[in-house]
C-alpha cells in the first residue's frame, strides 16, 4: 500500500488539525505525520497568543492534546525552518509539506508618528505577556496614559492586561517576570479607539463582557457614539451578536463612576491621524479625525479633530505572515500563495508574474494560508480543505530519497539539533504545574528557551 509521509511546519491548532483530519480521512494509503515547530513546546497561538486570564480558550489545548497523545504523530519541537530543516531536506525525507506557521508580527499603522518611542505592536506585547521565549524578559511600563488602536479581540486583550490590576493575574499562568512588571505599572487610564461605530466592531461578546468585570475599574463610554441612525439601529434589531454588544454597552452607560482608581474608556468614530511627539522623540499625544456613518456600511470623515495626551500607544490593527525560506510569499498580503491550501509560485516563465503555477508537494493551512481573521476555530473547516487536496494530488507528491522515519532522526542529531518530541512536552508540562502548585498557583509558564528545552529533554 501506498504510504504518505507527511511534514507539517506549525505545531499551533492549524497544524494539529490538519494532522488530526488527516489521519481520520477516508484516503486509500497509509499516513506518517511529524510536526516541526520552532518552539519548544507546541500549540503555537494557544500558548502564546491568548491572554492568561482566558481559561476557557485555553481549553482547547485540552482538545489538541488529545490529538498529539494518540499516538500517532510525531513531535519535533525547537526545530527552525530554514535554518535547521530546509525545503530541500523536506524533498528528501517527506512525500509532502504542510505550512502552518500562522501570523505573528504586526501589521503597519500607516500614519505619523507611529514609529516614536513608546508605540509598541500589540503582538509584541501579548509575546511578552504570554512568556513567549524569543522576547525580552522586560517591558516598558512607564505610561499612566495609554491609547489602544483597534477594535478586535486583540485590542482588547491589551487594554483589560493594560488596565487590569496584576494581583488578579495571579491565579492564571502569566510568568513571574510579566506580574513583577504589571505591578508596578502607574497606568490610571487606556482609551481604545475603534474608526467604525459600536455595531461594526470585531471583537466578540464574550471578550467584551469581560471587560466590565475587572476590579476597581471604570468603564467611561460617550452618549454620542451611542446615538445610532438607521443602519446601526437595523443591525441591532438583526444581529444577534450586534444586539448583545449594544445591551453591554448601554449597561455599562448606566454605572456609575468616579471611585475605581484605574479608568477604561471607549471611543468609537475615531479615524486615527496621527501620534503627536511629545519633543523629545516618545509620544505625547494621540490626534483623530470624528467619523460618522456614510449610509453604506462605512464611515467618512467629518473635519472634526481631537486629541488626548497619553504617554504610550498600542497598534492592535493586525497581525501580518512572515516569510519562510524557499517559500512563495505574497507580501502584500503577508500570506503563503495558495488556491484551497495548494502553494502557487509565479509562472516560472515570467509570463504574468502572478502566483498562478501549483508548487506540488507544498501546501499550507491556517492564518499563513487565509490571513490572520476568523477564530482559532475555523481553523478545522480550513484544514479540511487543505488536506482534501494533499489526498487528491497523490500522483503529484514528492518521491524522497529517504522517507524512512528514522532518517530524520537521524539527520537532526548529526546537525546538532536539540529537538524536544512529546514526551519533553509532558516533562515541561510536568514541571509548569509542579511551579504552579509550590506557588498557590495552577501553574508557572517557563520562560527563557534554554530552560525550557533543558526541562524537555531531562538534562
Amino acid at each position: 500500500m501506498t504510504k504518505l509521509r507527511l511534514a507539517i511546519v506549525g505545531a499551533g491548532p492549524a497544524g494539529i488539525y490538519a494532522a488530526d483530519i488527516l489521519l481520520k480521512a477516508e484516503r486509500g494509503f497509509e499516513v506518517s505525520i511529524d510536526l516541526f515547530d520552532h518552539l519548544p513546546a507546541p500549540y503555537g497561538l494557544v500558548r502564546y497568543g491568548v491572554a492568561p486570564d482566558h481559561p476557557r480558550i485555553k481549553g482547547i489545548i485540552t482538545a489538541l492534546r488529545g490529538v498529539l497523545d494518540s499516538g500517532d504523530i510525531r513531535v519535533f519541537g525547537n526545530v527552525r525552518f530554514g535554518v535547521d530543516l530546509t525545503l530541500d531536506d523536506l524533498k528528501k525525507h517527506y512525500n509532502a509539506v504542510i505550512f502552518s506557521t500562522g501570523a505573528v508580527k504586526d501589521a503597519d499603522l500607516k500614519i505619523p508618528g507611529a514609529g516614536l518611542e513608546g508605540s509598541y505592536g500589540a503582538a509584541d506585547f501579548v509575546s511578552w505577556f504570554d512568556g513567549h521565549p524569543d522576547v525580552s524578559r522586560t517591558w516598558p511600563l512607564e505610561a499612566r496614559e495609554i491609547a489602544v488602536i483597534g477594535n478586535g479581540n486583540v485590542a482588547l486583550d491589551v487594554a483589560r492586561m493594560l488596565v487590569k490590576h496584576a494581583d488578579d493575574l495571579l491565579p492564571t499562568e502569566i510568568p513571574e517576570n510579566v506580574y513583577a512588571g504589571l505591578n508596578t505599572s502607574p497606568v490610571t487610564d487606556v482609551h481604545i479607539f475603534g474608526r467604525r461605530g459600536p455595531t461594526s466592531v470585531k471583537f466578540t461578546p464574550l471578550e467584551l463582557r469581560e471587560l466590565g468585570e475587572l476590579r476597581d475599574v471604570d468603564m467611561i463610554l460617550h452618549d454620542e457614539d451611542l446615538d445610532y441612525d438607521d443602519a446601526a439601529r437595523d443591525a441591532v434589531a438583526s444581529n444577534k451578536q450586534v444586539f448583545v454588544i449594544d445591551k453591554i454597552l448601554n449597561r455599562w452607560r448606566e454605572r456609575e463612576t468616579g471611585s475605581a482608581s484605574r479608568r477604561l474608556h471607549l471611543h468609537f468614530f475615531a479615524k486615527p491621524l496621527e501620534v503627536v511627539d511629545d519633543g523629545t522623540g516618545r509620544v505625547g499625544a494621540f490626534r483623530w479625525e470624528r467619523t460618522k456613518p456614510d449610509g453604506a456600511g462605512g464611515v467618512v470623515g467629518t473635519g472634526e479633530i481631537r486629541e488626548i495626551p497619553i504617554q504610550a500607544i498600542y497598534r492592535a490593527v493586525g497581525y501580518f505572515g512572515s516569510e519562510l525560506p524557499d517559500v512563495p510569499f505574497d507580501k502584500k498580503r503577508g500570506v503563503i500563495p495558495n488556491r484551497e491550501g495548494q502553494v502557487l509560485r509565479r509562472d516560472p516563465e515570467g509570463g504574468t508574474g502572478l502566483f498562478n503555477q501549483q508548487m506540488y508537494g507544498v501546501y499550507t493551512t491556517g492564518w499563513i494560508k487565509r490571513g490572520p481573521v476568523g477564530l482559532i476555530g475555523h481553523t478545522k473547516s480550513d484544514a479540511m480543505e487543505t488536506v482534501r487536496h494533499v489526498i487528491n494530488d497523490q500522483g503529484n507528491w514528492w518521491r524522497p530519497e529517504s522517507p524512512s522515519e528514522e532518517s530524520i532522526v537521524a539527520l537532526l542529531d548529526e546537525r546538532g539539533v536539540k529537538y524536544t518530541n512529546l514526551d519533553g512536552w509532558h516533562n515541561l508540562d510536568q514541571h509548569e504545574l509542579a511551579l504552579g502548585e509550590a506557588a498557590g498557583r495552577t501553574r508557572v509558564k517557563v520562560v527563557p528557551r534554554d530552560e525550557m528545552v533543558r526541562v524537555s529533554r531531562g538534562e
